[in-house]
């Protein structure tokens, strides 16, 4: 089970004190005097998505805001960022630069899975907490100095099948899975939850991240007699998949995860966006929340340019967690050391983060989001049409799945 391997990787690390590098090192980047935390991460500027710069864009104003608040018992945030050009052999030399040359505190809100992945190995040999990082691999549930705040896509997926069901009461239900860790972790969720649920998958189609016809997809799924597609892959993927299910006349509910409940993909698909479901672990960007608020309102002053949609509330978020646990180490009263800060951040439970929800940490388990909301388009915004729930434990425990 999940837990069990858990436990026994905190447990190792714990009995090794990994993060006990010496006073120097675990002081680096606090300045007590003039209450200064120097934080920072790698971000696509350049490369095959500088789009995500959005990301980014959005963690910097919620540290600006803060900062220009003073709420923080008096400290600011100084935060650098770098360009690694989601090059993961780049992310790894500019993660280095940021603790060897910039002396930064911890890592936060860096930006990409696998970018994220290639930079485990140098962050936990120099003992450098990352906080937030933006990617949904697993592996990170399972290193005690990371703490993320996206799912498991498996998760999700087990959300959207499970609301698929119980909620609009279908029992054909098919997955469209792009052929890569984020659609087979959809993949392995979809198939816990619907044994769980005691229904056979109408179909599971796998597709590469590049494909821009799905002619033949949608032909097998209207030959499944599907009601319900739950798709993850790209918003491009998704808006293809709409305008082929258009062409051949295919009615059916569809499900999407997280970051596709943006403007970007409402660019794509135009119209047929409409009725489309997400799994979303962040509340609508549309939320009258004060956290969401705040974000709209940062970013329309600080980088008026920026589209508001899930992709800057995600960035804004997994900047929030880190304000999060930086303020819990200062409650504490602890020394401001990284090991510290791991601490403080292990004593996180059912917080708000951002536009996140129901936020806990602890020394034994690391998976920070635990229930998702089902947000829909319609009437040309995106809604929340089913409240926060916790992830089916089926999906949530399973050690494949989590």
């Amino acid at each position: 089970m999940y837990n069990k391997k858990w436990k026994q990787a905190a447990l190792a690390v714990v009995a090794a004190t990994a993060l006990s590098t010496g006073p120097a090192l675990a002081e680096s980047g606090v300045d007590l005097e003039n209450k200064v935390v120097t934080i920072g991460a790698f971000t696509p500027v350049t490369g095959p998505v500088p789009f995500y710069a959005v990301l980014t864009h959005a963690a910097e104003a919620y540290f600006k805001m803060i900062n220009e608040s003073g709420e923080v018992d008096g400290w600011t945030f100084s935060y650098v960022t770098k360009d690694d050009g989601y090059d993961p052999a780049r992310s790894v030399a500019v993660a280095r630069s940021l603790v060897e040359d910039d002396s930064i505190f911890a890592l936060s809100a860096p930006i990409g899975t696998a970018t994220n992945v290639a930079v485990l190995p140098y962050a936990k040999e120099a003992g450098v907490p990352v906080i937030g990082p933006v990617g949904g691999s697993s592996q990170f549930f399972e290193v005690p100095a990371v703490f993320p705040l996206l799912p498991d896509y498996g998760w999700s997926a087990a959300s959207a099948a499970e609301y698929a069901a119980n909620g609009l009461g279908h029992q054909k239900i098919a997955l469209l899975w792009e052929n890569d860790e984020l659609g087979k972790s959809a993949r392995r969720g979809f198939d816990l939850v619907m044994e769980d649920l005691g229904l056979e998958p109408a179909e599971s189609i796998p597709f590469d991240v590049k494909t821009t016809s799905f002619s033949a997809h949608i032909r097998r799924i209207q030959n499944s007699g599907a009601q319900t597609v739950l798709l993850y892959g790209s918003n491009a993927n998704l808006a293809a998949a709409l305008k082929a299910a258009d062409l051949q006349g295919v009615d059916v509910a569809w499900f999407a995860p997280f970051f596709t409940a943006d403007p970007s993909t409402l660019k794509l698909a135009g119209d047929l966006l409409e009725g489309v479901y997400f799994s979303s672990w962040l509340l609508p960007v549309s939320s009258d929340e004060p956290e969401v608020e705040a974000y709209r309102e940062a970013v329309a002053e600080y980088f008026p340019n920026d589209p508001i949609g899930v992709l800057g509330l995600n960035g804004w978020s997994n900047a929030a967690l880190f304000h999060k646990g930086f303020q819990l180490l200062l409650d504490s009263g602890d020394e401001i050391t990284r090991d510290n800060l791991v601490k403080a951040m292990n004593t996180m439970t059912d917080a708000a983060v951002g536009g996140a929800r129901g936020v806990t940490f602890s020394a034994e388990d690391h998976r920070g989001t635990r229930q998702e909301g089902i947000i829909q388009y319609k009437d040309g915004d995106f809604v929340l049409v089913r409240g926060f729930q916790p992830y089916p434990d089926v999906a949530f425990n399973a050690a494949e799945g989590g």
